[in-house]
C-alpha cells in the first residue's frame, strides 16, 4: 500500500475512535481539569478536534514556530460544536493528504519555539507524529473522564467499561 493511502486509513481509523471519545464529553464539565497545571476538559478537547488540521499546516509549510505563531484555539460551547469542528478539520486534513505528491512527504519540516527546536523531521514523519498527539491525547482525555465517571469507549477493542457490560449481560 502506498504511504499517502496508509496514512488516510490510519486517519479514519483513528477518527472513528476520536469520534467516540468526543461525543461523551459532559458539557457541565468543560471547564473541569484534574490539576491546576492540566488543561481543562474543553481545551484539551477542542486541541484532539484542530489536530487533523495539522496536516494541511505540516504540507502547507516549511514549520510551526510556537515563538511567532501563538496558540489561538478555537472557542468552542457545546459537544456538537466540538464534532463539528473536529469534522472539518477532519475533512480539510484528508482532502489535503489526498492531494499530495510522494515528494512532498519527504521534505523538512520543523517544529520550534524561537531558537529551541523540538523536532526536525520529514513531513511524512509529522503526520504520523501529529497521529500519535491525536491517540496521546485522547487517552489523556479518557482519564479526565475516568476520573469523572464517565465510562469510557474502548479505541482497539473493548474497554473495561464494555467488557463488564458484556459480563453483566451474560
Amino acid at each position: 500500500m502506498e504511504i499517502i493511502q496508509s496514512l488516510l486509513k490510519e486517519m479514519e481509523q483513528e477518527a472513528q475512535t476520536t469520534r467516540k471519545m468526543l461525543s461523551i464529553i459532559p458539557e457541565d464539565k468543560f471547564n473541569w481539569q484534574p490539576h491546576p497545571k492540566s488543561m481543562s476538559v474543553i481545551r484539551l478537547a477542542t486541541h484532539i478536534g484542530e489536530l487533523p488540521g495539522w496536516v494541511n499546516m505540516v504540507l502547507d509549510t516549511e514549520e510551526l514556530d510556537f515563538a511567532t505563531a501563538p496558540y489561538d484555539p478555537k472557542v468552542i460551547n457545546n459537544v456538537k460544536e466540538l464534532l463539528a469542528y473536529f469534522e472539518e478539520t477532519l475533512a480539510a486534513g484528508k482532502a489535503r493528504l489526498a492531494k499530495a505528491q510522494l515528494p512532498e512527504l519527504d521534505e523538512q519540516w520543523i517544529l520550534r519555539n524561537g531558537e529551541d527546536i523540538y523536532s526536525k523531521s520529514t513531513k511524512a514523519e509529522f503526520i504520523r507524529i501529529s497521529y500519535s498527539q491525536i491517540v496521546h491525547h485522547r487517552a489523556q482525555l479518557g482519564v479526565y473522564l475516568r476520573l469523572l465517571d464517565v465510562p469510557i469507549p474502548g479505541s482497539y477493542g473493548p474497554s473495561a467499561d464494555e467488557q463488564f457490560e458484556v459480563l453483566e449481560k451474560a
